[in-house]
């Protein structure tokens, strides 16, 4: 018998007892599913044994890394149910690419989906839930593990391990299916209990709840333009010749990574060029709107679009949203009494609408500047008229909401969202969450502009995330074109700026998990200098050496 401490509570249990076993005792406790326990600040799988005496709190399917594990334990299901139904060659050509909102998509270049394979994917699924199948997991070497997989045709797996610095390589199993994944998985098939798969765009949408809400499956909605965009950075990617990291690491060494470099930023500066001959052509544009999520890279972006917009005899002019913040003590609050700075009340939108109605009728106005150390608006003699070819590039969280500029006439404006929607992924089966990169571009760019630690930028990501959720993501579809900020490269140079930074939080730290995940996912990557980048890179904007003020 060996002694678990819980809630500041002594038990003891025999060893070998799994945690799964605890979980259960407990779970009447927890209004949602416990998906993973902490053993002595250790994450751990449910699958997992007692095996000396220690303390143990529980994460539930609220919190992200119990989220995470159901994502990745339905993407499981979905490719066994596959696998069922079209045998282990059509399995392992299955790519799990983006998520749409909610949904996940999920695609394949050899097989033809249709509404009623989905429907019998889903079924099959349905089935592997009731029979609670247990999922297994083991470790073997490298070699081995390479050896299994290409006997399974998952070639981009054999790519992947090739670069693991690891000898060993944990390999999950569900009843005869063989699978790698990055990060935990539920102990059985029964806890998945909540997912719709459906046929969408000649592939499938594996929908899931939020972590918010995981009892709760909302009604798939499409959201075209982000697709298309998403589309369009998988095929460069093809095009290329890089669909994955291994794909990556294989470009990198056999020294084509400033070609790779070279011309995904020459596809990124034609799809700006894209969008400044689609405003000059458009006609009456005198305010060009842009908005996107933390570290998108709007500012490099708005500097690159001005120049793009010059060629066409246009004179772009910056404006910040930023600068009609209201007045700190009219500020809201949040729930915790903290100044809500991004929520639209926040912003003086009757001083903004009167200000751009004035500069469209020709009206000469001082514009405000915000000083943000004394919390006011202040008036220094910055004054505009526009003319005939002046045009007012405006950045802000609210950009694309229409209430923001609901004085203006929809004729006058151009908006623009921007991400860095990544498109790369670890292998087939193991995408890239798009917040990941976010994450890591901010963290270095903290470090770099306010001496700020990569601890305070994780504490702060998930009020940012909110911030986004709130904002942005419903007003993304309203943009008159989309721009896709990432690079295919850009995580082989952010690597060698970011793990100094994540190995700085210790153990100790509520921080260090998510530094830890942080750090096992850079490590599939080899590095890459800043060196050959182009100084207009958007990257630039993160690591320095930008030819813009960024």
């Amino acid at each position: 018998m060996v002694k678990v401490t819980i809630g500041g509570k002594e038990k003891e249990y025999p060893i070998g007892t799994s945690y799964e076993t605890i979980a259960n005792e407990y779970q009447g406790e927890y209004q949602d599913l416990i998906a993973l326990v902490y053993v002595n600040g250790k994450m751990t799988e449910l699958q997992k044994t007692l095996e000396k005496s220690c303390a143990i709190s529980f994460i539930t399917l609220h919190e992200s890394a119990g989220h995470k594990t159901y994502v990745r334990t339905a993407t499981f299901l979905l490719l066994k149910a596959v696998y069922d139904i079209l045998g282990a060659e059509e399995a392992a050509k299955i790519k799990v690419e983006f998520a749409i909102g909610k949904g996940y998509y999920c695609s394949s270049g050899e097989v033809e989906f249709s509404p009623k394979l989905a429907e019998q994917i889903n079924e099959r699924m349905k089935e592997l839930v009731k029979a609670d199948l247990p999922i297994k997991k083991e470790t073997y070497p490298i070699d081995y593990a390479v050896g299994l997989f290409k006997e399974k045709g998952m070639v981009d797996k054999e790519e992947l391990f090739r670069y693991r610095r690891s000898s060993t390589v944990n390999v999950y199993e569900l009843d005869g299916y063989f699978d790698y994944f990055y990060g935990h998985m539920l102990p059985s098939t029964g806890y998945v209990k909540y997912f719709k798969v459906s046929y969408y765009e000649s592939g499938l949408i594996l929908n899931l709840p939020e972590r918010h809400e995981p009892k709760l499956i909302e009604e798939f909605k499409p959201r075209q333009k982000l697709f298309e965009t998403l589309r369009q950075a998988s095929d460069w990617g093809r095009k290329l010749g890089i669909d994955t990291v291994g794909d990556l690491n294989d470009q990198i060494c056999a020294g084509n990574i400033s070609e790779v470099i070279l011309v995904q930023e020459a596809l990124q500066e034609r799809r700006i060029g894209e969008i400044a001959e689609e405003i000059a052509s458009r006609g009456g544009v005198k305010f060009v709107m842009i908005a996107g999520p933390s570290s998108s890279g709007k500012t490099t972006f708005s500097h690159r679009l001005s120049i793009q917009l010059r060629t066409y005899g246009l004179t772009p002019h910056p404006i910040a949203v930023d600068d009609y913040f209201v007045d700190r003590d009219k500020t809201p609050k949040d729930e915790n009494g903290e100044y809500n700075f991004e929520c639209l009340e926040a912003i003086d939108l009757e001083q903004f609408n009167k200000d751009m109605c004035d500069l469209l009728a020709g009206k000469e106005v001082e514009l405000p500047t915000f000083n943000f150390k004394i919390g006011k608006r202040e008036y220094r003699g910055n004054k505009k008229r526009l003319g005939e070819d002046d045009i007012l590039v405006i950045e802000g969280i609210h950009s694309l909401n229409d209430k923001m500029s609901h004085s203006l006439p929809n004729s006058s404006k151009y908006k623009i969202y921007i991400s860095a929607l990544t498109s790369l992924n670890i292998d087939d089966h193991n995408r890239i969450p798009t917040t990941d990169g976010r994450l890591i571009r901010r963290m270095v760019r903290d470090a770099r502009t306010r001496g700020t630690a990569a601890k305070r930028t994780i504490q702060m990501w998930s009020s940012v995330r909110r911030g986004e959720e709130e904002n942005i993501f419903p007003f993304q579809e309203s943009a008159d074109a989309f721009f896709n900020s990432a690079l295919i490269y850009e995580l082989a140079v952010l690597k060698q700026f970011a793990e100094p930074l994540l190995f700085e939080i210790s153990k100790e730290e509520p921080e260090y998990y998510e530094a830890k995940r942080l750090l096992k996912f850079l490590d599939y990557f080899l590095g890459v200098s800043s060196e050959n980048l182009p100084n207009n890179s958007i990257v630039r904007e993160f690591v320095g050496g930008s030819c813009f003020n960024v």
